[in-house]
């Protein structure tokens, strides 16, 4: 809408948010109408109209199987949008159209902001299946001939009541007619099934809904004067409301087609069962947040356990090799701390890489600077995990290799991502072609002569090559950098990043 309406138009950017919100709203003029919507807005010249949004009803058959958007029609062909775009005011004469041997009934709507007019909405209602109303398509019909009066008079969409219209109620989910001191004239079939669920025993019709509402609610002490006007429908307003058997979800919206309010309609949806599967899930969340908590605790005593056991050793050998096994447990439970901060099992390991960075730059203080560019990005727990090892290798090879006691030195880490493409697939099945290139590069003695990295090294390397090839299912390589010390590149496929 945005480029048709700027690309055609002479609307201002507050008449397009203007249409935008009416766009947002529009849904529940079609379901009470059980009509298609177009809107058209004049083109910049006055000598055509352009079709810059649809709609198509819930509740009725279409009257348009084709995309109308773009569209563009000559003005003078369709003489109801000329009336109600020059006279300002809902234009309903005229037989109905044929199309494709469908009987569709036309009506125009001014759309009316600060005394312009900015288009017109053309309600298109497929006739083929007319039948003697019901009581509850009679009052569609009624709430939604009031609605069009507002839209006509700029008085509807309500400003800064922008709606979502995925998590918002429905016209058929549940529908309440309030008359203007807030007693219910109509509820549907949902509707009343939905306060049914929240322990209403009797009808609806004839009852106050503010203070039955109330009522159902659960005992708070003093009646909730909030709650009993915004379930009355004075002002336009959403809420959830709690009973003793389930929750609803209401949305209010005062009819006031003539300016002075007639009455009001309430939208609402039982969610009860969605709330039930969303505690569930925070009580998922919170459980395995709880449990990345406790790993950590349990990796942290046992590098506790370890420091102390190498404070007793004699063997220097002995409490280096058990040094070296605090610092890889170190990696694993900084991974785990971090997942029990977060409500899913990814991770910014950025935040990562930096604090192994200190944790075993902590082997060399003052000497050797240990710096880190690029940006790792999120990644999956599965991948962080044994990601941090690797890095905590890697690192602590060349601190403790590359450089001799009391040499100053650096260490540069460098992460590249590739490959995260917006809207790139993600899940079980899809093909990833992210990559994560990751260089640690130092500046030391460099390799001894005939190293071969794939054959020989220590354990440190051997835990390199078996987490990036087994695990990771990366490619690993350490050569001599271009002017002094040990390149090491990692080459790691990952999920797209969102």
């Amino acid at each position: 809408m945005n480029d048709l309406v700027r690309q055609h138009t002479a609307l201002s950017e507050s008449d397009l948010e203007w249409l935008h919100l009416l766009v947002s709203e529009w849904q529940l003029l079609s379901d009470l109408s059980f009509a298609d919507l177009v809107l058209w807005v004049p083109t910049r010249d006055g000598t055509r109209y352009v079709s810059v949004a649809q709609m198509r009803p819930n509740t009725g058959p279409t009257s348009y199987q084709d995309d109308m958007v773009g569209h563009l029609v000559p003005r003078g062909r369709r003489p109801l949008l000329d009336a109600a775009l020059d006279e300002g005011r809902i234009v309903r004469e005229g037989d109905p159209e044929w199309r494709e041997e469908v009987p569709v009934r036309v009506e125009s709507i001014p759309v009316r902001r600060d005394g312009r007019v900015l288009g017109v909405i053309a309600r298109n209602t497929n006739l083929l299946t007319v039948r003697t109303p019901s009581r509850l398509e009679l009052t569609y019909l009624q709430s939604a001939s009031d609605l069009a009066q507002m839209i006509a008079a700029g008085s509807f969409p309500f400003p800064g009541q922008q709606v979502d219209m995925d998590a918002s109620p429905r016209v058929g989910d549940g529908l309440i007619r309030l008359d203007a001191d807030g007693v219910v004239q109509y509820a549907s079939p949902n509707a009343l099934s939905a306060y049914h669920r929240l322990g209403l025993a009797s009808d609806l019709v004839g009852h106050h809904l503010g203070r039955t509402t109330d009522e159902l609610a659960p005992a708070r002490g003093p009646v909730d004067e909030a709650m009993v006007k915004l379930a009355s429908g004075y002002a336009p307003r959403e809420t959830e409301v709690e009973g003793s058997g389930g929750v609803i979800q209401l949305r209010a919206i005062p009819l006031k087609p003539k300016g002075t309010r007639i009455g009001s309609l309430v939208l609402l949806r039982d969610v009860t069962e969605l709330r039930r599967r969303e505690r569930e899930l925070i009580t998922k969340d919170a459980t395995i947040r709880e449990i990345h908590h406790r790993v950590k605790n349990n990796l942290q005593t046992v590098a506790a356990l370890l420091r102390l056991q190498s404070r007793r050793m004699d063997s220097a050998q002995g409490r280096e090799a058990l040094d070296e096994a605090v610092r890889r447990v170190g990696s694993i439970a900084i991974v785990h701390e971090t997942l029990s901060q977060n409500l899913d099992e990814r991770v910014e390991f950025d935040e990562i890489a930096d604090r192994v960075l200190a944790m075993v730059a902590e082997i060399s203080p003052g000497k050797v600077v240990c710096r880190r560019t690029g940006k790792f990005g999120v990644l999956d727990a599965e991948v962080a995990t044994p990601l941090s090892m690797v890095l905590t290798e890697i690192l602590q090879n060349a601190l403790e290799h590359a450089f001799a006691p009391g040499e100053e030195g650096r260490v540069d880490v460098s992460a590249v991502r590739s490959g995260d493409a917006p809207g790139a697939k993600r899940g079980e099945g899809a093909r990833s072609d992210a990559r994560l290139m990751i260089t640690v590069q130092d500046d030391g003695r460099g390799l001894p002569e005939g190293f071969d990295p794939q054959r020989t090294g220590n354990l440190g390397l051997q835990i390199v090559r078996t987490l990036v090839e087994g695990e990771l299912g990366g490619g690993f390589d350490m050569v001599p950098a271009p002017v002094r010390g040990t390149r090491v590149m990692l080459d790691i496929p990952v999920e797209p990043q969102k």
